[in-house]
């Protein structure tokens, strides 16, 4: 007969029995799945066709400078004109806009002062043609021993005052306005004209006219501008922080925002030697070609100015992948396997972009292609 236990001690039995059996009703653990990386791809073979790798290195690299600009006149093909004397204007044959060429009239004006200036010199013309006989005679009677030396001596200088007070009314005539053609024609004649020409000093277009039919204008007054818009400058205003990128022979690229950010290459003519005060600035300018008549006046224009080469760590700009607000290159890790990498960039020029970080010399990454293998990794981790 088996001794009887007691409720606790049987309990305990109990108790030890279960935790050496175990819970045969509990389901086994399984083992844990392997994590897949969301920034490797394993390209297939297709895809590594389309894929083209390169190592990243450094390479001389340009920064490119920006500067705002417009479009002006070349001044050395400018010509602002004045009237040639005091008068009054009494009509004006050109319009803005029209081409003119040197000789051309512009207006026409009436003055006093140049009846005068005539004048003048048709009483100087006379008076020398008159000491110029009495120089002849008195030669003849010099000659005839009628007269002394001292006799011919006085009249020959006689003749040549009078000859130079001719010639300097004739040239207070051409300061006046009158060609050396119109000034022997009024000496022929005799005829005075109190009507002066305004005239083009040179060939291109009137760009701005100051006046008015009756206008009284002085020679100090500027009444046309006539400009030749064959040749024109882009000017801009480098801050004086970057001064030293730039330099006389520099190649620009000029954009004209007006013409759809057309681009036009120059080479700078001018580099300014001083720092404006006021804007801090160092003003830049080149010389662009426009026989078509494109570009005018005024204009806003953009100045791109390379800096000196240094050496920077450069990629391809196809090698980029923007991707939710980031950039992403694919850095082979082994052949066929990628890892998108986040970089950031500096400056672009060309298709070439600097990396500030997120690389180093030596890494292998897609330059092109990366596009297909963003749309593969994103294609698995949506899946």
């Amino acid at each position: 007969m088996m001794p009887r236990l007691s409720s606790s001690a049987a309990l305990i039995a109990l108790c030890l029995t279960l935790a050496a059996c175990g819970d045969k009703s509990k389901p086994q653990s399984e083992e844990p799945a392997q994590k897949v990386d969301p920034n490797v791809v394993i390209a297939p073979d297709a895809l590594r066709e389309r894929v083209k790798i390169g190592t990243v290195g450094l390479a001389p690299f340009s920064d490119v400078l920006r500067v705002p600009g417009l479009i002006d006149f070349d001044r050395q093909r400018v010509a602002r004109i004045g009237a040639p004397v005091t008068g009054r204007l009494t009509d004006i044959t050109v319009n803005l806009g029209q081409s003119v060429k040197p000789g051309d009239v512009l207006a026409r004006l009436h003055s006093t002062e140049l009846g005068s200036a005539q004048l003048a010199y048709l009483k100087a013309r006379a008076q020398a043609e008159l000491q110029q006989n009495n120089q002849a005679r008195a030669r003849q009677l010099f000659a005839a021993d009628v007269i002394g030396k001292a006799e011919l001596q006085r009249r020959e200088n006689e003749f040549a005052v009078a000859a130079a007070e001719a010639r300097a009314a004739a040239e207070q005539l051409k300061v006046l306005g009158m060609s050396s053609a119109a000034i022997t024609r009024m000496a022929e004649s005799g005829d005075i004209s109190s009507f002066a020409p305004v005239t083009s000093t040179m060939q291109g277009s009137v760009v701005e006219q100051k006046v008015s039919p009756g206008q009284v204008v002085q020679p100090a007054d500027a009444l046309f501008t006539v400009a030749d818009l064959s040749h024109v400058w882009a000017i801009a205003e480098v801050p004086e922080q970057q001064a030293d990128m730039v330099a006389v022979g520099q190649t620009v690229d000029i954009e004209v925002p007006a013409l759809g950010n057309l681009k036009i290459s120059g080479k700078l003519i001018y580099v300014g030697q001083i720092v404006d005060p006021a804007t801090r600035t160092v003003q830049v300018r080149t010389a662009i070609d426009n026989k078509d008549g494109r570009l005018k006046p005024a204009m806003l224009a953009t100045m791109l100015i390379a800096s000196r080469p240094t050496e920077q760590l450069v990629i391809p700009a196809a090698a980029v992948v923007r991707f939710e607000n980031e950039n992403l290159v694919y850095v082979e890790t082994q052949p066929g396997h990628f890892r998108a990498t986040k970089i950031k960039i500096g400056q672009s020029n060309n298709g070439t972009l600097v990396v500030a970080s997120g690389l180093k010399a030596g890494d292998r990454i897609a330059i092109d292609g990366a596009f297909h293998l963003n749309n593969q990794r994103t294609g698995i981790a949506q899946e």
